[in-house]
C-alpha cells in the first residue's frame, strides 16, 4: 500500500475506559502510537493490544503526548472515523459485470469506489481479485494472521479470468491465492456467475480446477449476476429458470465428489438460484455454520433455523441471534470494525454463528432498538390521533392497542418468497393453539426500481421505493423494516427512516428477533406456553 496516511480521528469514547481516564477525547487526531504511525484500524489495534502505550495527539492544532495506563490485552476504548487511515487500494480490473458500474447516478461519491484491498477483505469480508496484491502484502497476512480473506475466482481457466476481469493480471493473480492457502490462511472464494460466459462446461472446470489446485479453500460460492436497470453490458443478462436450475444440479453433483475426496462439500449455490429455479432450499444441515451467510448462502435456511425456534427455550431449543447489520456498502461510510471484523459481516468469522455480546461493541454499532419514531397523526377522522408506531402496547386515541394492531413487514422480491410462508406458519399455529389477539401478520413486497433489473435482495433497497410502498398501505399499522437496509442510519439513496411517510420500526436482520416481535404480540412467548412452532420442522 502506498499513499499519504492520515491521522486516525477518534469519534467515541467509552465512558470508564482507559481512553477516557487518559483524557482522550472525541476529535482527537491520533498521529501515532508508540512513534509508530499505523496505517489501517488493524495496526491500531495491535499497538493498542500492548500496555501502557503513549499516543502522539493532535487537539485543536497543537500537539500533545497522551499517556494510556491499562494492561496488555484491554481495549483503549476509543472508536475512529475509518477503518483505513491511508489510500484504500483500488481495483483496477473493468469487469462488465462489476455492479458498482450499475449503480444508479447521483449517490454518495464514496459508493463508486472500488476497492481491491485485502484489509477491506479482513475487516469486512469484502471480495479481492488479488491482481494488485504484492510480496508485502503476504508478508503481513502470514505475519500478522489476518484471516479469514475473501477471493473473487470467477474462473480458474486464466484466459477466461483475464478476459471476465478486463485485466491480464487476471490470469495469474491467483497464485496468491495459492500462497494464502499455503501458508495458512482461511479463504473463502466467489464466482460470480454470468449466463454464457463462465457457467456450463466453464463452471465445471472451475469446480474441477478448485478440487486440483486450490483444495484447502474453505467455501466456494456460486452467485448469479446482478443485473440493474443501469447495466451498460449488452452481454450481461440474467438468467432464465433452466440456467439456475443448470446451476443448482453442476453445484450439487460437485458437492458430493468435494465429499468423496475432502470430505466437505465446499461449494454451495446462492439462495437466489433456488428461487430463481424453483426449487427447494437444501437442508440448513448442509451449510454448517453457515460461514458464506452473508453472501447469500444458506440465509433463507439460517433465518428460518432462529425464526423457528422457541425463542428463550431452555431445552436447547434457542438458536443465538445474529449480530446487528450495518447495511451494504457500510465500510465507505466508515463504519468501524471490532474485533478486526466489522458488523457489516454478522456471523462471519470469529463472530460467524455464534452469540455477541452488544455492550463489545463499538458505540455506533450497538443493536438499534425495536421502537419506532414518535410521530403526531391524524386518525381518519381528522382527529388527533397521538403518536403511533411504539411499541409499548399501550392504548392511543385513534388507534387499535399497540399489540393487536397489524403488522407489515417491510421487504424485497426475494425476502417475500422466504418470509410468506415462515409468517403464515406461525399465525396459523398460534391461533390453532387457541391463543387470544394474534395480530393480522403480512409481507409487504417492495419493488427496487431503484436499481431495477433482476435486485431482489433486502439489503438494496432505497427509501424512495419504502416510501412508495408504505404511502400505499393504511395507517395506523405497525410496519417492520429489516436493519439491513441503512448504513449509518441512511439507506443507498440518501433517505433515512424519519423521511418515510409512515412510521417504521428497525428490526435486527435475523429470525430471532423477528419472531420475539411477534411472539410478543400475539401475547406468547417464554414465561408463556408457546406452542406455535411445537413439532414444526426446522
Amino acid at each position: 500500500m502506498s499513499g499519504p496516511v492520515a491521522a486516525a480521528v477518534v469519534v467515541a469514547v467509552e465512558p470508564g475506559s482507559a481512553a477516557q481516564r487518559a483524557g482522550l477525547a472525541v476529535g482527537d487526531e491520533v498521529m501515532s502510537i508508540d512513534a509508530v504511525t499505523p496505517t489501517d484500524v488493524i495496526a491500531w489495534q495491535l499497538l493498542l493490544d500492548e500496555a501502557d502505550p503513549t499516543l502522539a495527539v493532535r487537539r485543536g492544532g497543537q500537539d500533545i503526548t497522551v499517556e494510556v495506563a491499562k494492561d496488555a490485552g484491554v481495549p483503549l476504548g476509543a472508536e475512529v472515523n475509518a477503518a483505513i487511515f491511508d489510500r484504500v487500494q483500488t481495483c483496477d480490473n473493468h469487469c462488465e459485470f462489476c455492479f458498482i458500474y450499475q449503480l444508479p447516478p447521483g449517490l454518495r461519491r464514496s459508493l463508486y469506489l472500488k476497492d481491491d484491498d485485502y484489509r477491506l477483505s479482513f475487516l469486512y469480508g469484502n471480495f479481492t481479485t488479488l491482481t494488485r496484491f504484492t510480496e508485502l502484502d503476504l508478508e503481513r497476512i502470514l505475519d500478522e494472521r489476518l484471516s479469514p480473506l475473501y477471493v473473487s475466482i470467477h474462473a480458474t481457466d486464466p484466459d477466461v479470468r483475464a478476459r471476465m476481469l478486463r485485466n491480464p493480471r487476471g490470469a495469474m493473480s491467483l497464485r496468491w491465492l495459492a500462497a494464502l492457502l499455503d501458508g495458512g490462511i482461511e479463504v473463502h472464494g466467489q464466482v460470480v456467475v454470468c449466463p454464457g460466459v463462465n457457467d456450463g462446461s466453464v463452471l465445471a472446470d472451475t469446480l474441477a480446477g478448485v478440487l486440483d489446485r486450490y483444495p484447502s479453500l474453505s467455501t466456494l460460492a456460486v452467485v448469479p449476476l446482478g443485473v440493474s436497470s443501469h447495466q451498460r453490458e449488452p452481454a450481461m443478462r440474467p438468467h432464465s429458470r433452466d440456467e439456475a436450475a443448470a446451476v443448482v444440479d453442476l453445484c450439487t453433483e460437485w458437492q458430493q465428489r468435494y465429499l468423496d475426496v475432502l470430505g466437505r462439500r465446499l461449494v454451495f449455490a446462492a439462495d437466489e438460484y433456488y428461487l430463481l429455479a424453483g426449487r427447494p432450499f437444501p437442508p440448513a444441515e448442509t451449510y454448517g455454520d453457515f460461514p458464506m451467510h452473508e453472501d447469500g448462502i444458506g440465509m433463507a435456511r439460517a433465518f428460518e433455523q432462529e425464526f423457528m425456534a422457541i425463542p428463550g427455550a431452555s431445552d436447547g431449543g434457542k438458536i443465538p441471534p445474529r449480530a446487528p447489520t450495518a447495511g451494504f456498502f457500510s465500510w465507505v461510510d466508515g463504519a468501524p470494525a471490532q474485533g478486526y471484523r466489522a458488523v457489516r459481516a454478522p456471523g462471519h468469522g470469529a463472530n460467524r454463528s455464534g452469540e455477541i455480546d452488544a455492550a463489545a461493541l463499538p458505540l455506533s454499532l450497538r443493536p438499534i432498538a425495536v421502537q419506532a419514531p414518535t410521530r403526531m397523526r391524524r386518525d381518519g377522522n381528522g382527529t388527533d390521533g397521538g403518536t403511533d408506531g411504539g411499541t409499548d402496547g399501550g392504548t392511543r386515541r385513534g388507534t387499535r392497542r399497540g399489540t393487536d394492531r397489524p403488522i407489515g413487514i417491510l421487504t424485497g422480491t426475494y425476502g417475500a418468497a422466504v418470509l410468506g410462508p415462515l409468517v403464515s406458519q406461525w399465525r396459523a399455529a398460534v391461533m390453532a393453539a387457541g391463543d387470544a389477539a394474534v395480530p393480522e401478520v403480512r409481507t409487504i413486497e417492495v419493488p427496487n426500481d431503484f436499481f431495477g433489473g433482476n435486485i431482489g435482495v433486502t439489503g438494496l433497497l432505497g427509501g424512495a421505493d419504502i416510501s412508495t410502498a408504505l404511502a400505499c398501505e393504511p395507517p395506523g399499522h405497525r410496519y417492520l423494516l429489516a436493519d439491513v437496509c441503512l448504513s449509518g442510519g441512511k439507506f443507498l439513496d440518501g433517505m433515512t427512516p424519519d423521511d418515510l411517510p409512515q412510521p417504521v420500526e428497525i428490526v435486527p436482520t435475523n429470525g430471532t428477533a423477528l419472531r420475539r416481535l411477534l411472539d410478543a404480540a400475539a401475547g406468547t412467548g417464554p414465561g408463556r406456553r408457546n406452542t406455535a412452532t411445537a413439532g414444526a420442522a426446522p
